[in-house]
């Protein structure tokens, strides 16, 4: 149950508006870079997922002061919020236990794997989603290719059947919406177990390529996983493959589409994109916010937090913060870069960052070298939404062939 004197004014969509929250964030921040309430809205989550009592940290030092020191500020916190639905995972896991398995999976995703799913798993994917609607001469980037490409590239990393796309999409979007359908999030996670544990019994009786069977196989400590840990992380991996990805490449091409002087540089020249692929997760972060355990009595940014509290890093407001960058509100891929925190940083530094960048460079050099004079229609008023997770939900747009 929210605590009787936590500021929940911040959680009203009066105050906070999902279509754009980085002024209130601005105005928040600029009074301190730690206040004593939340960004979360919490109204249609169940009383018992509730933190008792919130605060919320908007500043680039804060957020990363916060991030780096996993003793005080701790992940535990998703044990009994997310960890509910996905099982026990590396994201609840301090400390020694979560080094050894970060470790190991983190093996999965190593330099010379990436090396390879590039050409032979997530171009050939971006370029067959382009052959579905290059002839019409008009697309939905989202529907057609932004939320498309990342759901096909993590089924075939994972070695799963192409026409199982549906459901288990469906299941990991219902896992990560629990707040609003507890039920529904229990059911999917208990299809996604039975799920997994029938690819977990195949890999142990024929090995394979792919990110099960690497997962099938390692060993911590000389131990194999266990078949829980192993399908928890899949359970894990689903949206956090997924969500991420999808939002970020929409919102770089809703950005780019929107600033047509810069959209054309990148035409011109696309060695620009990896700084526009960083300036877009800068400006908007896909996912605004993580947030932690406090397990100590302690002060951030002169504010005292108690043991117990639920801390908001606000990775959307950090990286806006004006102690950081210059004209931190204009979108602008040619600027000096400064490293942003959009994949949290410390020992839970996102593990798939170097995945993700890639799958957005390999999807932009694709639309970009097949379509010219892409427009993006304004029937509908297409624009970013949401919080904490961001994206347009439709790019309309009408092209021509190259």
């Amino acid at each position: 149950m929210d605590s009787p004197v936590q500021d929940k004014s911040v959680a009203s969509g009066d105050t906070l508006d999902l279509r754009d929250p980085y002024p209130f964030f601005t105005a928040r921040r600029r009074e301190g870079g730690v206040f004593h309430g939340t960004v979360m809205d919490y109204s249609k989550t169940p009383e018992s997922l509730r933190p008792a009592d919130s605060y919320a940290a908007l500043s680039w030092t804060a957020v990363n002061k916060a991030l780096r020191n996993s003793k005080v500020f701790s992940t535990a916190l998703y044990d009994s919020t997310i960890g509910v639905f996905m099982g026990p995972t590396i994201l609840a896991m301090d400390g020694i236990t979560h080094r050894a398995h970060r470790n190991l999976v983190s093996a999965a995703f190593k330099p010379q794997s990436l090396s390879v799913w590039e050409p032979d798993v997530v171009r050939p994917i971006c370029e067959s989603l382009i052959d579905e609607f290059i002839d019409e001469g008009r697309a939905d980037l989202v529907k057609d290719f932004t939320f498309e490409f990342p759901t096909r590239v993590i089924a075939k990393l994972l070695g799963l059947p192409a026409e199982d796309l549906p459901f288990f999409r469906r299941a990991a979007v219902s896992i990560i919406s629990y707040a609003g359908n507890v039920p529904r999030a229990l059911e999917a996670s208990k299809e996604l177990k039975e799920y997994f544990l029938g690819h977990i019994e195949q890999r142990r009786s024929n090995p394979t390529d792919d990110i099960i069977s690497d997962l099938v196989t390692a060993e911590i400590d000389g131990e194999k996983l266990s078949d829980r840990a192993i399908y928890s992380f899949l359970r894990l991996l689903l949206p956090a493959g997924l969500e991420t990805t999808y939002r970020s490449s929409g919102n770089l091409l809703h950005l780019l589409l929107t600033h047509p002087e810069q959209f054309a540089a990148v035409e011109q020249n696309h060695d620009l994109l990896p700084q526009a692929i960083e300036e877009g997760l800068r400006y908007e972060t896909p996912l605004t916010l993580v947030q932690r355990y406090v397990t100590e009595d302690t002060e951030l940014e002169g504010v005292a937090i108690p043991q117990g509290a639920v801390l908001d890093l606000v990775l959307g407001a950090a990286n806006r913060d004006e102690n950081r960058w210059e004209r931190p509100e204009e979108f602008d891929i040619h600027r000096t870069h400064i490293p942003h925190i959009s994949f949290t940083a410390g020992a839970h530094t996102c593990l798939g960052l170097h995945l993700a960048r890639m799958e957005t460079r390999v999807a932009m050099e694709a639309l970009l070298r097949r379509l010219t004079n892409i427009t993006l229609l304004a029937d509908g008023d297409p624009h970013i939404f949401g919080q904490p997770f961001r994206s347009p939900t439709s790019i309309p747009v009408t092209f021509d062939v190259r």
